[in-house]
């Protein structure tokens, strides 16, 4: 009936797969997701649900993927006649369309279409979607199990995309990187601080793999952090400094890796993630890499887990037991969280108990075994003999307990239950190999419960007692052997075995009384079915009894059968799992599994520092924000001494330097203006800005106090709106106070209101300088699959804008990725803003692949609201509208203006009161100087520069596009000494 059923419902699907409606295919596809949700077979719709791969439905297609990556391996022929259709669909407008389509293709495990796939990947790599490249990162394992020779091939496109930015693809190239070519540290290097930095923010199970590969990768790039003369203050240079004197004959101490400390301190927050296995990973991590007295911290965040399902619990469990074996004192504080409760099940129960000895000492002992005490009396029987050999491992381990615990032992003897008295015989017997004279009544008392014992390990370790120390118990051993005489046919071949030791001893130390008690047994076990028996017993026979055909083997017969035996050693079963890294299946199966990747030992000496600093090429003389090139901290560190010697003679030459760089202002302002109409400037123009630039920027500006300014600046874009200009004067001299260190700068920004227009240019004459600083970054105006072939891009050259003083200046690139011409490229007169833009002139024709770059003018009204417009193409007889839109930032809506420093103090002074808002941004002591703070300012806002005579004032004049109203900037600098 159920398969009836089934069959029925598949028909009614292909019907509905099948007509002409959307909306029924839609229910159709909707309903076959579902049974395979529930794990239903819907291999027999695949003819029917293919049919619909090339629907414009957007949803149906979604649907059709979802099924297609379910089943195209199994129907491998059928997917295959779909190929184009999906390669059509890599080049879908919607990005999800795209990423289903190439996992659909990288689904079809069929070694003809690798090519495809490779293609497909690379280009997939370089989508502009990160939900595409991530798709791609999954396909690119998937490519290497069906075709491993395409593996340099593939470390390229996972080269590529380990330079990706997006916290979206970073989780998914690690794994690919993984499975592919875990052995390529060198691919990490360069993306190492970048995968530090986006580990906080990418997927929970990216995470988990990024601190899994960056676990081995630091094991193999930074010495071992648990030698006894580490130090471990951040502040290396300091540390280096003020050791010089004390150790110039010892060897230099340990100082912890920056790029050590940087992956510590960003996986420590991951501690709190709601994910176990995230937590786990970093736990993992720590024990792997951290200073010894760093890994308290761990604790409670692993002590939390248990509180999770008993399947987290297992896992966390099992890396407690193995890090409390080695740090006992990290997981005592939380010794009541590992006591056992009713509800546990069975391993769980012996993991806390393995965790409880691992953590006894002599403190806790007694409160541990008054636990012990309670947990032998469980119904469990298997956990009670695991509290039975626990007991047995703390009478070994502390001393002061042993007769304790071996008295408590004996007394289980008396138990009702078999379990426990056979575990309690085992255990009583490893414990008097310790000190078997002592205990020698312990031994008569077991061979008095020998007869009500049943166990058969309990009865063969009594009877090695027996054999063992028969000289202490003359009149016992040979009454036992009597009693076995009687019931050998009938034991277990484990008893048998002990047996005929026991009569061998017994013949050599008392054969008056065994002789024939040894005879019979021996012929009993001559004849048995087993033949580990039979041969034992002809061996014994050979060695005990001398007769012709016996060698010289039996005058040793007393030495090999009663030499002294060392004691058993009890000792965890974890003992030995640290060699396989915590959290892997390695770890938890204790055996190495298929893909384990061991860690390597830390090396001797770190490997070069130097090969994680990312090279930026400059261009224009002009730093790219956030970078910084191999070296420049460094030096710019040693350099601070020179600085100070130049600050005696800069004074005098401060006069000096500033009219030269008014002249020189004054001199490439007047050939900008003479150039304006031309499309380029001269080299001779291009080398001065490189000089200028390169002047003012001598090391690269930290991207998080820019990133501060630049909030300012936006959260102050209303005091712009209402039109007036910013004066920032800066001081070129900065001084280095002995013994201090600068802990906070304050920039306290002093913005006025507007006043009257026609005075101010009576006292100051306005001239616009030359821009300081000039952004190479290009910002998309349009993607080449909006604009159907044809891509746009724009930045502000921060230049006068030729065709209007309220016009701030852009310069577009426009590109041809398409296989066809596009013709008469040009702005549409329609502007849905209102704002008033100068528009290239028409492009007539852009040949397939070729770009041009176009300058245009939009006057934004001094807001940042964003300039739309149509940018209009046409293409083999079609026209095309596309709607793009420029958002300025608040700091390219400004022009850079000269001033004399007294008319700067003169008109500041009457701005004071209602007219000013300050704010204050708290910078790094390395960040102080005033060239750092200038090149942080001018990274984000269009800002000229002038001197000043005072060491903490720092100013920039600069004015709003079209306006001629006053807006002033002080920068005060101020440091507390420490």
């Amino acid at each position: 009936l159920c398969f009836n059923s089934l069959s029925h419902l598949n028909e009614d699907l292909k019907e509905m797969l099948e007509s002409n409606k959307e909306s029924l295919k839609l229910e159709a596809m909707k309903r076959i997701v579902g049974l395979i949700a529930k794990g239903k077979n819907a291999y027999e719709l695949f003819p029917a649900v293919v049919k619909n791969v090339a629907s414009k439905n957007i949803e149906l297609k979604k649907l059709v993927y979802v099924y297609l990556v379910r089943y195209a391996e199994e129907q491998q022929d059928l997917a295959l006649l779909s190929i184009s259709t999906f390669q059509r669909a890599l080049k879908d407008p919607n990005q999800l369309i795209r990423a289903s389509a190439l996992r659909v293709l990288s689904s079809i495990r069929v070694p003809i279409i690798v090519p495809i796939m490779m293609l497909a990947i690379k280009e997939a790599a370089t989508d502009l979607s990160p939900y595409v490249r991530k798709t791609a990162a999954h396909a690119i394992q998937k490519l290497y199990s069906l075709d491993p020779d395409q593996k340099e091939h593939l470390i390229e496109v996972i080269e590529k995309l380990l330079k990706d930015k997006s916290t979206l693809v970073a989780g998914s190239v690690v794994m690919a990187f993984e499975e592919v070519c875990p052995d390529r540290i060198d691919l990490i290097h360069k993306n190492y601080r970048k995968l530090c930095n986006l580990l906080v923010d990418v997927e929970e199970w990216g995470q988990v793999v990024i601190i899994h590969m960056l676990t081995r990768y630091a094991r193999t790039q930074f010495v071992s952090p648990w030698r006894e003369d580490a130090v471990f203050d951040e502040n290396s240079e300091k540390t280096f400094y003020d050791s010089e004197g004390r150790r110039v004959d010892q060897s230099k101490p340990y100082i912890m890796d920056p790029d050590h400390r940087l992956l510590l301190r960003n996986t420590k927050p991951l501690l709190q993630s709601r994910n176990t296995a995230v937590v786990m990973a970093v736990s993992q991590l720590y024990w792997h890499l951290a200073p010894k007295h760093e890994l308290s911290i761990i604790t409670k965040s692993l002590v939390r887990l248990l509180r999770s399902h008993r399947e987290v619990q297992y896992i966390v469990l099992q890396n407690i037991a193995t890090m409390s074996i080695q740090r006992k004192g990290m997981f005592e504080p939380f010794m009541k969280s590992f006591y056992v409760r009713s509800t546990d099940a069975t391993h769980i129960k012996t993991l806390k108990l393995e965790i409880l000895t691992n953590l006894a000492n002599e403190a806790n002992i007694s409160t541990i075994l008054r636990e012990l005490q309670t947990y032998v009396k469980s119904q469990d029987k298997a956990f009670a003999a695991a509290t039975i050999q626990a007991i047995g491992r703390c009478a070994t381990n502390i001393s002061e307990v042993t007769d304790t615990c071996l008295n408590g032992l004996v007394l289980l003897l008396s138990n009702r239950d078999e379990t426990v008295v056979a575990e309690s015989v085992v255990v009583i017997k490893k414990l008097l190999q310790t000190q078997p004279s002592q205990h020698s009544d312990i031994i008569k008392h077991m061979a008095k419960l020998f007869d009500s014992i049943t166990v058969p390990m309990a009865r063969a370790s009594i009877l090695w007692l027996m054999g063992e120390y028969c000289e202490h118990v003359p009149k016992n051993a040979p009454d036992v052997l009597r009693k076995m005489a009687k019931t050998f046919i009938s034991e277990e071949d484990i008893v048998k075995l002990q047996t005929v030791n026991l009569a061998a001893k017994l013949y050599l130390s008392n054969s008056k009384q065994t002789k024939l008690l040894t005879q019979y047994i021996l012929n009993l076990g001559k004849y048995d079915q087993n033949y580990d028996i039979r041969d034992r017993t002809r061996f014994i026979r050979q060695l005990i009894v001398p007769n012709e055909k016996s060698g010289a083997l039996s005058r040793y017969a007393r030495r090999i059968l009663m030499a002294p035996k060392p004691a058993p050693v009890l000792q965890s079963a974890f003992k030995d799992r640290d060699r396989f890294q915590l959290g892997t299946l390695s770890h938890t199966l204790n055996s190495q599994s298929n893909g384990y990747l061991e860690l390597s030992d830390w090396p001797a000496v770190a490997p070069d520092q130097s090969v994680r600093i990312v090279e930026v090429v400059e261009l224009a003389g002009a730093p790219l924000l956030g970078k910084s090139k191999p070296g420049k901290s460094a030096e710019k560190f040693y350099s601070d001494s020179e600085e100070e010697e130049e600050e005696e003679g800069s004074s005098s030459e401060d006069s000096s330097s500033s009219s030269s760089e008014e002249s020189e202002s004054e001199s490439e302002e007047n050939s900008d203006d003479s150039n304006k109409s031309s499309s380029s400037e001269s080299d001779s123009e291009k080398k001065k800005k490189t000089l200028k630039n390169k002047k003012l920027q001598q090391q690269k500006p930290d991207s998080k106090d820019s990133h501060d300014l630049a909030l300012f600046l936006s959260q102050s874009h209303l005091f712009f709106l209402n039109k007036f200009l910013v004066v920032f004067k800066f001081n070129l001299r900065c001084i280095f106070v002995a013994n201090c260190r600068c802990s906070l700068l304050c920039l306290c920004v002093f913005l006025a209101c507007q006043f009257d227009a026609v005075s101010w240019h009576v006292r100051v004459s306005l001239q616009a300088s030359f821009p300081v600083f000039v952004p190479e970054t290009s910002h998309e105006l349009l993607h080449r699959m909006t604009g159907k072939g044809l891509s746009a891009q724009y930045r502000f050259t921060r230049q006068p804008c030729i065709y209007g003083n309220s016009m701030v200046s852009l310069q577009l690139t426009l590109s041809n990725s398409s296989d066809q011409a596009l013709e008469n490229i040009h702005i549409s007169e329609k502007s849905s803003t209102g704002q008033n833009i100068h528009r290239f002139n028409a492009i007539e024709r852009l040949e397939p692949q070729a770009s041009v770059t176009v300058s245009m003018g939009v006057d934004f009204n001094d807001s940042t609201q964003a300039a739309n417009f149509q940018l209009c193409s046409t293409k083999t007889l079609r026209s095309d509208e596309l709607s793009v839109s420029i958002q300025p930032a608040v700091g390219e809506l400004l022009l850079p203006i000269t001033m004399t420093e007294a008319d700067f103090t003169k008109e500041q002074g009457k701005l004071l009161g209602m007219n000013e808002s300050s704010a204050t941004i708290t910078m790094t002591p390395e960040n102080i100087s005033s060239q750092s703070v200038n090149r942080k300012v001018v990274s984000v806002a269009n800002l000229g520069v002038i001197p000043s005579s005072q060491e903490n004032i720092h100013s920039v004049p600069r004015r709003c596009l079209n306006l001629t109203k006053p807006t002033f900037w002080n920068v005060i600098k101020k440091t507390n000494c420490s």
